[in-house]
């Protein structure tokens, strides 16, 4: 096996390894809120809120009096006193909005003796619409599409959904109240903040409506002229972390992408490679943040520095895309893309992008794998790779190739894995 594939069998490894830290069954068990005098509720949104909600129920001892969790098409595993429902995403569709109005439903009529257990995870934004008194559901989805094409960070577009949600920014809880509410969170979110993983339905935000004003100005969104009015007015306030609603609630973070990146650490190290993780928390568009990562790993290939060849390079997080072209991409396999041409001709360095969730974008895949000789390689197969970027087509020219790293759904979301190996 010629060392370039044996690296690419090595950055699959530790991506797998990444993605097993932050499995559910490893960390529910050890987060169970206190059993309550009353009733059991558990409720969940997200790609990962099928495999948490089986994980609960394998942990939890006591009764499960109703449950109901969302997840994406796909996701669903089984479940006995959970009930699994998949709908879209990242556009929003009806069956996603029946199922907000359900949970809504689930968590109204509760009293002080009741707990509700809110499995959350990234990706629940989309899986919950519900929108504002004033827009349709068809208002919902298209800024659920204008945000996608903007190239604003995930922490930006979810301080928007909030203001125009009538579910999100702890109004799911709100709606529980005076139930005790213990959410638990695989976080996908650079920084960890809980109120924005899955726009927070359960968990209150810090952000104003004039700061979502700001933030929608600043990426020049066009909104639908619905959403523009709502953020221009001062109806559908979210509750603040300071609402008495929440005295009695609590939120953790059982799996992020730091505890991730630990982990392809640790396996880089013991299959004798000196490991560095660079940050869990990077955003950008994804070639910028390519070109920083290619021109570091160009300096430790040339000239030994910052960090001693051989080396791993580690870093999490999520890039974003601005849609210029009409191909068919994924922020992952777009990072890579632009890396593949920054390193073209460079021997020595092979990386892996992926999502954790198993899948890139709209794709089948989670990412691809790239390295010095990708470029020429796409060339032969009859594609300029700078033409495939500037189109945002890195799917067809790495499929082209045989490049793309396809898994399946893992059943997480920590977000983007990036791997670099430098020889």
């Amino acid at each position: 096996m010629t060392t370039r594939l044996m690296d690419r069998d090595l950055l699959e490894r530790l991506y797998h390894r990444a993605v097993d830290a932050a499995q559910p069954q490893h960390a529910i068990a050890a987060n169970l809120p206190a059993p309550p005098a009353g009733r059991t509720i558990v409720i969940g949104a997200g790609k990962a809120s099928a495999q948490m909600a089986q994980a609960f129920e394998r942990a939890w001892p006591y009764r499960i009096d109703k449950g109901l969790v969302v997840t994406r098409y796909g996701y669903a595993v089984p479940c006995e006193r959970i009930e699994i429902v998949e709908a879209a995403h990242p556009v929003p569709d009806i069956a996603g909005y029946l199922a907000a109005r359900r949970l809504m439903e689930t968590v109204s009529g509760l009293s002080h003796d009741d707990l509700v257990v809110a499995l959350i995870s990234g990706g629940g934004s989309a899986l919950l619409p519900q929108p504002a008194a004033g827009l349709s559901f068809e208002d919902e989805q298209a800024v659920n599409e204008v945000l996608l094409a903007s190239g604003a960070p995930i922490s930006v577009m979810n301080v928007i959904r909030n203001e125009l949600s009538a579910i999100k920014g702890g109004r799911l809880a709100a709606m529980a109240a005076p139930a005790r509410v213990a959410t638990l969170v695989v976080s996908d979110i650079p920084g960890d903040d809980p109120s924005l993983v899955a726009s927070g339905p359960t968990v209150p935000m810090a952000t104003t409506r004039a700061e979502a004003r700001h933030l929608a100005a600043l990426y020049r969104l066009k909104l639908p002229q619905p959403a523009e009015a709502l953020l221009a007015s001062d109806a559908n306030l979210a509750p603040g972390p300071a609402d008495p609603r929440f005295r009695h609630n609590s939120t953790r973070i059982i799996a992020s992408a730091a505890l991730s990146l630990d982990a392809a650490a640790a396996a880089a190290q013991d299959a004798g490679l000196q490991a560095h993780v660079l940050s869990d928390a990077v955003e950008g568009e994804a070639r910028d943040v390519a070109g920083v990562l290619a021109a570091l790993a160009r300096e430790v290939s040339r000239r030994n520095r910052p960090f001693a060849r051989p080396a791993v390079l580690l870093s999490g997080g999520e890039t974003t895309v601005t849609l210029r072209g009409t191909g068919r991409g994924g922020r992952n396999a777009e990072f890579l893309l632009a890396f593949a041409i920054a390193v073209e001709g460079t021997t020595g360095i092979t990386a892996l992008a992926a999502d954790t969730d198993g899948i890139d974008g709209a794709g089948d895949n989670a990412g691809a794998v790239c390295d010095g000789t990708t470029a020429a390689r796409m060339r032969a197969a009859g594609i300029d790779p700078r033409a495939a970027l500037a189109d945002n087509d890195a799917y067809n020219a790495f499929r082209a190739i045989g490049g793309l790293f396809t898994t399946g759904p893992t059943g997480t979301n920590v977000n983007d894995f990036r791997a670099i190996i430098v020889r």
